[in-house]
């Protein structure tokens, strides 16, 4: 017997017949003799839906009521799920996440995972029961329901096969597994049989839909190691372990295309120490990310910084700057018309050249570089965003991505 977690998306569940067909995957996995527990995230088009709604009432609605809200989704799923094994004749129960003890920080919509205390879980699954647990959610410190962000389901996942030990963690999506590039853009882009935590946690935060970065995370850190593949068909997908000496070999695994970034200019700023402290600091304290940072050398006492944000986060970034600009001036300006490409692999660790070939190829392409970022294993570039399909069509054939599928 094993204890196996598997997840699906939203597409997965986005309508009544896919809800059967997935509740016929879970029967037959139960059927083996396993223990099984099921996340769910909302239905296709829900979330967008509900946030949709909630704008409409208020262009910045609270956060603590935008999970009261988004948690609706979620809920809805596994309360379907569970009548669809029912109808199977498959024992079954729902759990929300905080049912399922998914005890997060304070921070709404973004919250951070503290421990999974994993409710009753356990003796359901010893009396028979297949658990179907709402992803995305959680309960803080304060009893208050949270969510996880965008993808968070995956974290769900993740999370509970790492609370409940579980043998195994697969999380099914539309996709059948991790491609070398995002296939509806570069038509060559091939599925890998296997990645390593780091190169994936790489493409998930550079743009690739097929993971959340957040989840991605948390498998490295308490060595979950997971399946992505299709909820529609029976093909093996892609492992995601650690990393491995044969996975150094290749250069470059996979390119990533983020086209929800905006570009923030900030302009004037006292050239003076603190000041890049007092800026990011507000920011960070918003839970907006902040990826790109390039600051210009200082003229005349004045300083500028150039910098990118989730698309999602301008209207708030753009509150937070202008209330630091209360206290040390300065001038905003802003592009919601840029693209971030990244290119990744562990095997940049020991090969050079890589940056050379990249920006060598966009120069060709006619593709001009606004700003660079670069980790161990990746590098990162924003450009136009009218520039980024063609700009990841020809850094895939550079780096002969296409050679790396089975």
């Amino acid at each position: 017997m094993e204890r196996i977690v598997q997840k699906y998306g939203g597409t997965s569940v986005g309508t009544v017949e896919r809800i059967r067909k997935v509740a016929q995957r879970i029967k037959s996995t139960y059927e083996e003799d396993n223990e099984v527990v099921v996340v769910v995230s909302a239905r296709s088009g829900v979330t967008n839906d509900l946030i949709a709604r909630a704008k409409s009432l208020n262009p910045e609605p609270v956060e603590r009521e935008m999970d009261m809200l988004l948690a609706v989704g979620e809920q809805e799923t596994i309360a379907l799920m569970a009548m669809a094994l029912h109808a199977l004749g498959v024992p079954a129960e729902s759990r929300t996440g905080a049912q399922a003890g998914v005890i997060t920080d304070r921070a709404h919509t973004k919250a951070r995972i503290k421990r999974i205390e994993g409710g009753d879980i356990p003796q359901l699954l010893e009396n028979g029961k297949v658990v179907i647990v709402a992803g995305f959610q959680g309960v803080n410190l304060d009893g208050q329901i949270s969510t996880l962000g965008r993808g968070g389901s995956d974290l769900s996942a993740v999370a509970l096969a790492a609370g409940l030990k579980a043998d195994r963690c697969q999380i099914f999506t539309d996709v059948e597994g991790v491609f070398t590039a995002d296939p509806r853009i570069v038509v060559d882009a091939v599925k890998l049989e296997e990645i390593s935590y780091d190169e994936m946690l790489e493409l998930a935060s550079m743009g690739s839909k097929v993971m959340q970065a957040r989840a991605v995370e948390f498998a490295k850190k308490f060595g979950v190691m997971f399946e992505v593949r299709s909820s529609f068909n029976q093909k093996p997908g892609t492992i995601v372990k650690e990393g491995v000496a044969s996975m150094e070999d290749v250069l470059v695994r996979g390119v990533a295309l983020d086209k929800s970034q905006t570009l923030l200019v900030v302009s004037d700023l006292p050239d003076e120490p603190g000041t890049a402290a007092t800026l990011f600091s507000a920011l960070a304290k918003a839970n907006i990310l902040v990826d790109m940072i390039v600051q210009n050398i200082g003229r005349e006492g004045k300083a500028n910084m150039t910098f990118t944000i989730p698309k999602d986060d301008t209207r708030k970034a753009e509150g937070v700057v202008n209330r630091v600009f209360r206290d040390i001036g300065g001038r905003l300006t802003r592009s919601t018309d840029i693209a971030k490409l990244s290119v990744v692999g562990i095997g940049m660790r020991s090969h050079s050249g890589v940056a050379a070939t990249l920006f060598t190829t966009l120069a060709a392409a006619g593709v001009n570089i606004q700003l660079v970022s670069t980790s161990e294993i990746k590098i990162s570039v924003a450009i136009d965003s009218d520039k980024a399909d063609l700009s990841a069509q020809v850094a895939h054939k550079a780096f002969g991505l296409e050679t790396l599928g089975p």
